[in-house]
């Protein structure tokens, strides 16, 4: 192996675990803020959500595909090879659902927001956008624990 290979997957392994780690961690401080129902403390949270899916979680969205596709071609995997376009084709429906969550993600910040500075409660659109959040995490959460299996089994 060499060394260019083993950075590539080391790189590859640290931003696999950021992505799931901080899908898992915003997943869970976030219904934890929700389940308060107190709008200040939903808008805290929310605006260190959104900082961190900008920071951390978008950045291996990035590193990921490319040491992926990197780390295929030098262990001589074919581009074509079942695993591969699996994994491929679960990492674009992951991306299609974590899209709009950011979205609702950013919308529910400012709504919380209003709320807190405003003594009101969160509004109807709020907890439209909140469900939308929640459903589009369980594709996403189940897609990426398969890419993960899929990954280390490379099954044929």
């Amino acid at each position: 192996m060499t060394s260019l290979h083993l950075w590539l997957k080391w790189l590859h392994i640290i931003s696999s675990t950021v992505l799931f780690g901080m899908g898992a961690g915003i997943a869970f401080f976030f219904l934890r803020a929700q389940r308060t129902g107190n709008a200040q403390i939903i808008a805290a949270v929310a605006k260190d959500v959104v900082l961190a899916d900008a920071l951390f979680t978008a950045t291996a969205v990035v590193v990921q595909p490319s040491t992926g596709v990197a780390l295929a071609l030098m262990g001589g995997y074919p581009l074509t090879a079942p695993w591969l376009i699996v994994s491929m084709g679960l990492y674009v429906l992951v991306g299609a659902c974590w899209l709009p969550v950011v979205w609702l993600q950013i919308r529910m910040r400012r709504l919380a927001q209003a709320a807190a500075a405003s003594g009101s409660i969160l509004p109807p659109a709020y907890f439209r956008y909140y469900r939308w959040w929640f459903g589009l995490g369980w594709p996403a959460f189940i897609g990426v624990l398969v890419i993960f299996y899929l990954m280390v089994a490379k099954p044929s």
